[in-house]
């Protein structure tokens, strides 16, 4: 009998302690609150000045088509591609014309920033499938009336003509009047319906204002030092 109860008891305290042991290896439940489902995030199309933004639809896992463009902001850019380009022309004729230092650090920047830029708005406009036309395409027009600031043949005929103080003033003054058109031509751009909404132009559009301004303002310093 004693023999019976000892074996028993042995194997209750057995099964106790592998009853024991699953307790202990089971998971704790988590007790923590579920986190929230993240928001989406959102597009937003910035609005012409005096205009709200607007949401734009999210994009689709693996979609890479452009933002949508106006007729105005293709305009915008064929347009100022030649605008650009004319300048690279007014800034290669420092060489030879001037000895000023400040002239040839002027047009060696011009010359970078708007090559750079003509590059880049004829990626934008192949893009979108849409014609980059010409950059030369000035040359075909007589007095650039469709594009504000432009020079004539008879003004860059002037300008070649010209050497030293009489350049350096006529280079300043041309190039001031050449960057308050491409002013002209972004408000232009902004006032027309849906210009320079599309995301990456208004950003490039915004650019070239605040650039021109600036450049303007170095000119006119410079300016009045000219003799």
């Amino acid at each position: 009998m004693t023999r019976v109860t000892h074996r028993s008891a042995t194997l209750v305290l057995t099964l106790l302690a592998t009853v024991a042991g699953c307790r202990a290896a089971a998971p704790a439940e988590s007790t923590a609150a579920p986190r929230p489902a993240t928001a989406a995030p959102r597009t937003v199309q910035p609005g012409a000045p005096g205009q709200a933004t607007r949401d734009l639809p999210s994009p689709q896992p693996g979609a890479m088509t452009p933002a949508p463009h106006s007729a105005a902001d293709v305009l915008f850019m064929q347009g100022m591609i030649p605008h650009h380009a004319q300048a690279l022309e007014m800034a290669a004729q420092v060489a030879g014309r001037t000895e000023r230092p400040e002239i040839h650090l002027l047009a060696r920047r011009i010359a970078l920033s708007q090559r750079d830029e003509i590059d880049m708005m004829q990626r934008w406009l192949a893009t979108r499938n849409e014609p980059a036309g010409d950059e030369h395409a000035h040359h075909a027009h007589g007095d650039h009336a469709y594009m504000p600031g432009m020079l004539t043949s008879a003004d860059m005929e002037r300008l070649a003509a010209a050497r030293h103080a009489a350049f350096d003033r006529l280079f300043i003054e041309y190039m001031i009047r050449h960057h308050e058109g491409a002013l002209i031509m972004v408000t232009d751009l902004f006032k027309a319906p849906e210009g320079g909404q599309e995301p990456e132009l208004y950003q490039f559009a915004a650019h070239v204002e605040a650039d021109q301004q600036m450049e303007i303002a170095r000119m006119r310093r410079l300016l009045v030092t000219v003799p």
